[in-house]
């Protein structure tokens, strides 16, 4: 009996073997391009770490695929509605994410609020040759206003922690959420009215056709001359090309992105020179526990789906 074959990216194709029965073994992306038929017929499950593109095309290549695997949440990069008509179960990592995910949403806020960045940065040249109390002066966080774009389960852990900084929160969302309003004691409001008062706005969306450039120009022109950006949900829901300008022009006094699109940005893009912006490379679930229990969370998905049982933890076509 030939051996089920999971594709991974070439770094976790070993280590993942070691996580499955020995009727499976796995391999690296590369045997989409490289493989025999005979090779493809095999492949019954693909582990998605980074974000490749899943669309139909690549799953009519794999004819005997039973599931895609995402490690995270967002499942932007897969076309789930091709996958259901397909026959394959699409699963991700719900839960896992959140409080990490708001923990450095709150960081970037700090940073940025109070020039930790540059900061750090100054302190450690040649320039730094005496104390001036003048250098540096930042913004508070504690009493300041917060605008949520996006109350979902991140949004509200974002909202928990800035409780504890004694911030007045607003939020926007597709649907009010009058248990949390209660519980927290956040306003819900229009987008046009929460970029108007916020001091700082996180966005906590998932990416979607509907959320796609949602801050654009005309958004970050109605923000606070004072107003902050922090983009923690996925690059493609800030309009690069007008967050330039808001930061070049100073319609905002700064922003700070842990994504982008795409990811990375070319070296030479206009954002990377700006002295205003914090940007860090996708750390938003980035810490060991958080990481160990997303992949265990998407390893026991493909272990549910080769052994045809419903999956732990499914995405549905919407």
């Amino acid at each position: 009996m030939s051996k089920s074959l999971i594709l991974a990216d070439e770094p976790l194709a070993g280590f993942l073997e070691e996580m499955f029965e020995p009727d499976c073994q796995c391999g690296s992306w590369s045997l989409i391009k490289n493989g025999s038929e005979m090779d493809l017929e095999k492949v019954k499950g693909l582990y998605l770490y980074g974000h490749p593109i899943v669309d139909g095309a690549l799953m009519d290549c794999l004819p005997n695929l039973k599931i895609v695997s995402n490690f995270g949440v967002g499942i932007d990069h897969v076309d789930v509605q091709a996958a259901s008509e397909r026959g394959v179960a699409v699963g991700n990592t719900p839960g896992a994410v959140e409080g990490a995910t708001a923990d450095m949403t709150m960081a970037l806020l700090l940073a940025t609020a109070r020039n930790i960045v540059v900061g750090d940065s100054f302190a450690r040249s040649n320039e730094f040759q005496h104390y001036d109390p003048n250098r540096f002066v930042g913004h508070e966080v504690h009493g300041s206003i917060l605008g949520i774009v996006g109350l979902g389960r991140i949004g509200t852990e974002v909202a928990r922690r800035a409780k504890g900084f004694g911030m007045k929160i607003l939020y926007y969302n597709r649907r009010r959420n009058s248990e949390i309003e209660q519980e927290l004691a956040v306003e819900y409001v229009s987008l046009e009215e929460l970029l108007h008062r916020a001091h700082f706005v996180t966005l906590n969306v998932p990416m979607t056709n509907q959320t796609r450039h949602m801050i654009g120009e005309t958004e970050l022109r109605s923000m606070r001359e004072d107003g902050i950006l922090i983009n923690i949900a996925r690059g493609g829901v800030v309009d690069h090309e007008a967050l330039y300008k808001a930061l070049k022009e100073r319609w905002i006094v700064a922003a700070a992105i842990d994504v982008t699109e795409p990811e990375p940005l070319d070296r030479k893009h206009p954002l990377l020179s700006l002295k205003n912006l914090v940007i860090t490379p996708h750390l938003g679930s980035a810490t060991f526990k958080t990481r160990k229990r997303m992949g265990e969370m998407a390893i026991a998905n493909i272990r549910a789906a080769l052994k045809n049982l419903p999956l732990p933890f499914a995405v549905k076509p919407t």
